[in-house]
């Protein structure tokens, strides 16, 4: 230790002589409490800390001039720092005193920190921070700071305390200034022992929480409820994806229970508590009603604290910074109505979140006062146990926060669907499809179209059925399923259209196939009508069928298409392999229609033969008719001579249509055509005949007239 530093006392009568005399008790205090004790310990270390003051200076100046005398043996010193020059001698001297006695000051003994102290520190640090040999290392060095700072402090509280800083120049960057004053003007003459033994009285009689049996009644609560919950939190994220309504009945299930539990072990026990003799052991008969209030009002306290910590667990679940424990709620995305929703909507799940902080403050409402349950009566007078409303609005505000953050990624899948999904919903594609109907357009457009539906099916049931996000996870099984029937609607919508097409393009090639059929297989009544049906037949067996199999064949290529992905009725089953078939069946058709012909032209050749020979016939009949005309020589019978004359007239004109069908037939069949020269000649041997006839029947006549004028009047 240096020669400038204050050395203790050797021996035992300089300690006496330097410390105050121990103040002992006096005889009046020795039957006041602890509190009055601790007021008369602070005064008392007050007194004190003055006199060790006095003590420090005086050692101080002691030292000073005993520093003083070893410089004047010495000899002369090594020459101080230079000072400004405007300084006095005086400013001079009082400034190196000052530097001098702060040194003394300073370097006298400082009572060295608690090591109480600083084990009170190291049991606030976790002891998770502590492990390890590097942690140890750091903590010791962290000790050694610590107490190097508190000698340090000491000693510069023991400088501001004892000595005054003066006002020279060459002070300026010292810092140790004196230590706060007490306020001016104040007056402290009034005694205070009296006032606060009245205060100490007062609050014996008034302060009941002081009272044994509620120090009791805060031991059971302590116990009870510091470690208590109204609803097991644990579990919410250890129960997976739940719905908002089984969240909803579990919650109020648990407060249901925990408040039925408290009721049956924590009140009882509390009206137990009550219903001892020394309950009420020292409280005076006026002091009974506040007395059970302060019961009251603990008891309350004790159940709000219960219910306050219980919404702020549930709040924390849905912190931000910690998602360990966020509950998972099931949510889907739904279509209904052509409409593309959320279920649970975002307002429901708000709803059913807090719910929650609802139905915990709803619990343990109606728990009866101590004094109304001792009481008895038809009226119960219940704790006051409500949730405060800041409280209550921290909570709502933190979980819609919350809330409006983790529901985020739901809505931009969401709206990832409505953008790429959504025209199918919002009468786009019924504007396309009306669009594309009212063109006209090819079969293969029309596939092209209906593809794009059936490729946007498979797309949408090829995205992810569930979507996982910290507070959610989202079903989309309903969308992705509506969507896909949607798209699925549209294109069998176009499958109708086109299977309507193809089925008239059927009926159509059906139809032209029954027509010939129909053609084909009729009997021919003349031979002009079978030389026409043979005709159609060989056109349709050239050209007509050729277009025929050329519509079956796209037939086939549309049956093609839609057989992968149009369901066809039973009817329309039977028309396709009716129109494939008809090719088939043709043919046969075609050989009994040669042979129908075939058949027809040999009958109509035997009846043309027959007609030929019956004409012959006729007409040599004709003739012996014209041959008897030369012997009708009686004029009374002019009359019937020209009758029998007009009668062969017509027949020769029957033989004469006769000859010109024979021609036609002949012509038909690819026969020579016959001649008649006998017809010729009969038509003009009859014209003689018929004109002497006819002659001699008007002058018949008109000598008729003459004989009988009357007749001629007439």
């Amino acid at each position: 230790m240096s020669s400038n530093r204050l050395t203790p006392p050797a021996d035992k009568e300089t300690w006496n002589n330097c410390l105050p005399p121990i103040a002992l008790p006096m005889s009046s205090t020795a039957g006041i409490s602890s509190s009055h004790n601790k007021l008369l310990k602070y005064r008392r270390l007050k007194e004190q800390q003055k006199t060790l003051n006095q003590i420090v200076i005086d050692r101080a100046l002691k030292n000073y001039k005993a520093t003083m005398e070893e410089k004047y043996r010495r000899g002369p010193t090594p020459p101080e720092p230079e000072l400004p020059s405007t300084m006095n001698s005086e400013q001079k001297k009082q400034r190196t005193n000052y530097l001098f006695m702060k040194k003394c000051v300073a370097s006298n003994p400082i009572v060295p920190i608690q090591q109480q102290w600083l084990t009170s520190m190291l049991t606030l640090v976790p002891q998770s921070l502590m492990k390890g040999k590097e942690r140890e290392l750091l903590v010791e060095e962290l000790l050694d700071e610590i107490t190097k700072d508190y000698e340090m402090s000491m000693k510069r509280c023991v400088v501001r305390n004892v000595l005054v800083k003066p006002d020279v120049k060459g002070l300026e960057d010292e810092k140790e200034g004196p230590l706060p004053v007490s306020p001016l003007g104040l007056d402290f003459s009034r005694p205070w022992h009296s006032s606060f033994i009245h205060a100490r009285s007062q609050i014996l009689t008034n302060l009941h929480i002081l009272h044994p049996t509620l120090k009791n009644l805060l031991d059971i609560g302590y116990t009870t409820f510091s470690k208590l919950l109204l609803v097991d939190l644990s579990n919410f994220s250890l129960k997976g994806p739940i719905d908002c309504e089984s969240l909803k009945n579990d919650v109020s299930l648990n407060c249901t229970k925990t408040e039925e539990k408290l009721l049956n072990t924590w009140y009882p026990r509390v009206i137990n508590l009550f219903t001892r003799k020394e309950a009420l052991e020292g409280v005076k008969s006026d002091k009974v009603d506040s007395f059970y209030n302060c019961v009251a009002t603990l008891m309350s306290n004790q159940l709000k604290e219960l219910l306050r910590r219980t919404v702020e667990a549930y709040v924390k679940l849905f912190d931000p910074e910690d998602r360990r424990w966020l509950p998972l709620f099931k949510m889907e995305l739904t279509f209904d109505d052509e409409k593309m929703e959320f279920y649970p909507s975002f307002q429901d799940l708000e709803e059913a979140i807090l719910f929650i902080v609802t139905r915990i403050g709803q619990t343990l409402q109606n728990v009866q006062t101590i004094h109304s349950w001792l009481a008895g009566g038809a009226t119960a007078v219940t704790l006051d146990t409500e949730l405060a409303d800041h409280v209550i609005a921290w909570a709502s505000s933190t979980l819609k926060r919350a809330i409006l953050a983790n529901l985020e990624g739901p809505k931009e899948h969401f709206e990832r669907y409505v953008e790429r999904y959504g025209w199918l919903v919002d009468g786009t594609a019924d504007t396309r499809i009306e669009s594309f109907e009212a063109e006209d357009h090819s079969f293969d457009e029309y596939t092209a179209f209906i593809d794009e539906f059936h490729s946007l099916a498979k797309e949408i049931m090829s995205l992810p059925l569930l979507a996982h996000f910290p507070m959610v996870r989202l079903d989309c099984d309903d969308l992705k399923q509506g969507l896909t029937d949607k798209a699925k609607s549209f294109a069998n919508e176009l499958l109708e259209k086109i299977a309507t097409k193809h089925r008239k393009e059927n009926e159509k090639i059906c139809k032209e196939f029954e027509t010939v059929k129909k053609r084909a297989l009729k009997v021919p009544e003349t031979t002009e009508e079978m030389m026409e049906t043979i005709a159609y037949v060989e056109k349709a067996k050239t050209t007509g069928i050729q277009e025929l199999l050329v519509g079956i064949k796209e037939c086939q290529r549309r049956m093609n298409y839609l057989l992968d992905v149009y369901i066809f009725a039973p009817e329309d089953l039977a028309l396709n392999a009716t129109v494939l078939l008809w090719p088939q069946k043709i043919n046969p058709i075609f050989d009994e229609h040669d042979d129908l012909i075939e058949q027809s032209k040999r009958k109509g050749e035997s009846e043309l033969l027959a007609k030929r020979e019956k004409l012959i016939l006729e007409l040599e009949k004709q003739t012996r008719c014209m041959e008897e005309f030369s012997e009708f020589s009686e004029l009374d019978h002019m009359q019937e001579y020209v009758k029998a004359m007009r009668a062969l007239q017509k027949r020769t004109q029957e033989a004469e249509e006769t000859v010109a069908f024979i021609n036609k037939e002949e012509d038909l069949f690819k026969w020579e055509l016959t001649e008649y020269p006998v017809l010729e000649s009969l038509k003009t041997n009859i014209e003689p005949y018929q004109k002497l006839f006819v002659l001699i029947l008007k002058w018949q006549r008109t000598e008729k007239r003459g004989c009988n004028p009357q007749v001629e009047k007439h």
